[in-house]
């Protein structure tokens, strides 16, 4: 694969903003007036997930965060605070958890070959492989196994994203996103929406309980 120069990086953007303009005079004028996307977009670092290409999007449509394997973590104060401010702030109608078949970090995570932070970071994945791994070895081969780890570890970062106090805080408002579980097949460039049920996670706000 030929890799762009920065050089040529440059002159890419200078041409979208020719293309652009060209299209609509005002465009840029319109998005520097702020934002206020209706999805909040929790992926995976992945450089091949281009995500306005893959899902057809402008720019201000998707508020992103990304980290290694999609992880929704629980002590994670970056993620947390973006999800408080998508939720919040911004007012967010939909969260999308989107993972990956051919992804890296679960590879790591199955077959054990990372240390460090990394080693750290993908961890919990391996929880998931350990909690489901007969059905997991049963599948015929390696790449069966990694893709249906990845369409599991999506429905857990699902349920993880549910036991956030903001989560929980907004469904006691009546104020929650929908959510949506995800895996994007980089093989064929095709989403496919794991359709996971959230409903069994969705506990009520007591945040007004006196102890």
């Amino acid at each position: 694969m030929k890799y762009h120069s920065i050089e040529e990086i440059i002159k890419n953007n200078q041409a979208w903003v020719s293309q652009k303009l060209a299209e609509d005079s005002t465009y840029f004028d319109k998005l520097a007036t702020g934002q206020k996307p209706p999805y909040l977009y929790i992926g995976c670092s992945d450089s091949r997930l281009a995500l306005t290409r893959f899902t057809g999007t402008e720019p201000g449509e998707l508020f992103v965060h990304r980290n290694i394997a999609n992880q929704v973590s629980l002590t994670d104060i970056n993620f947390l605070a973006i999800l408080e401010y998508a939720i919040s702030y911004l007012e967010v109608k939909d969260i999308i958890v989107a993972g990956h078949y051919g992804c890296g970090g679960i590879k790591a995570a199955l077959l054990g070959i990372t240390i460090g932070l990394v080693d750290n970071w993908v961890n919990p994945i391996r929880e998931i492989y350990l909690q489901n791994q007969d059905k997991i070895d049963a599948l015929p081969t390696q790449e069966e196994k990694l893709n249906r780890l990845a369409e599991l570890n999506v429905q857990m970062q699902v349920k993880n994203l549910y036991q956030t106090s903001i989560m929980r805080q907004a469904l006691g408002q009546q104020k929650a996103p929908t959510v949506h579980g995800w895996v994007v097949d980089i093989q064929t460039g095709l989403i496919k929406d794991l359709q996971v049920s959230t409903k069994q996670w969705q506990l009520p706000s007591f945040s007004g309980l006196v102890l």
